[in-house]
């Protein structure tokens, strides 16, 4: 679909760049010529990632374990990317967290787990790097992976609904102030694109792939993803600003939100779903490199 080296030259930037979404992102990108920097907390799975992603596509892969909540590690680690080789080119806003809850049952530090990543963490890594590209007169691009329910709520999923819904203004607001400085900033609003994170914490002990929820009856396919994502940050589409564009299939439009089923959950589902979640929290903790309760 794209020529060879379509993006060579350009430095993208992919936060939560180690697994899901992210690490597909990156690896397109990767595969058409660009140099890449990845973040997450997990510095081990971000190491794998970056030697797989290389012995399958060369190029260069580099990481930085970081946690994306704490604004002045988010700039130390920007300023060393600048440092090293030049400016970014490309920004993908990804890291995010999630996890399915009746609302009435969230405590604050629930609900601060996933704005603190999401609507913190994206601002300050956005600010950290357009401030240098103002700063330098350079260009750049930003993509920021959101969700389709910014367009029609998220039951059972509030603190992601508000959060990606920040960004989504974020996008909007910052495309009309740094336009004047050729910086561009649009979004994804991805449907389903079974991950593993994504089915451990928002479809726990759940079939993922609800191809019958869906207009074309089907999930998203990953190379899809790519593509879109690829598009919007190559070159010769620079007049695209301030846009959110889905890839869901049509699905958004077809009911209440994406967890509106689980209104006929009883108290045990919800329970056993908690449950699950805290299991899997347990086992990302375990492999992080960067100490939430330190940073």
């Amino acid at each position: 679909m794209f020529q060879d080296e379509l993006l060579k030259g350009k430095r993208i930037l992919v936060t939560g760049g180690g697994t899901g979404l992210g690490r597909v992102i990156a690896e397109k990108y990767l595969s058409l010529g660009a140099d890449i920097y990845i973040c997450g907390r997990r510095g081990n799975v971000l190491e794998e990632t970056s030697a797989e992603m290389m012995a399958e596509h060369g190029g260069t892969v580099k990481f930085k374990a970081v946690d994306i909540r704490d604004a002045d590690a988010v700039d130390a680690m920007v300023g060393e990317i600048f440092d090293d080789g030049g400016p970014l080119t490309g920004l993908v806003n990804n890291a995010a967290g999630n996890f399915i809850s009746r609302t009435e049952d969230l405590s604050h530090r629930g609900f601060d787990a996933i704005a603190d990543i999401v609507m913190h963490g994206t601002f300050y890594v956005t600010h950290s790097v357009g401030r240098r590209w103002i700063e330098a007169g350079v260009p750049g691009s930003v993509v920021s992976i959101l969700v389709t329910w910014v367009f029609n709520g998220g039951p059972y999923v509030v603190p992601s609904a508000m959060s990606k819904s920040a960004i989504r203004s974020l996008t909007q607001s910052l495309a009309l102030e740094w336009g004047q400085h050729d910086i561009r900033l649009n979004a994804i609003a991805p449907g389903e694109f079974p991950t593993e994170g994504m089915s451990a914490r928002l479809l726990p002990g759940m079939k993922s792939g609800r191809a019958d929820d869906n207009p074309m009856r089907r999930v998203g396919r990953m190379p899809e993803l790519q593509n879109l994502a690829t598009f919007l940050m190559a070159d010769g589409v620079d007049w695209i600003n301030g846009q959110t564009i889905t890839i869901d299939g049509g699905q958004w439009m077809a009911g209440g939100g994406n967890f509106f089923r689980f209104r006929d959950k009883t108290d045990e589902d919800w329970n056993n779903i908690r449950d699950l979640i805290k299991a899997q929290n347990a086992k990302d903790k375990a492999q992080r490199t960067v100490d939430p309760a330190k940073a």
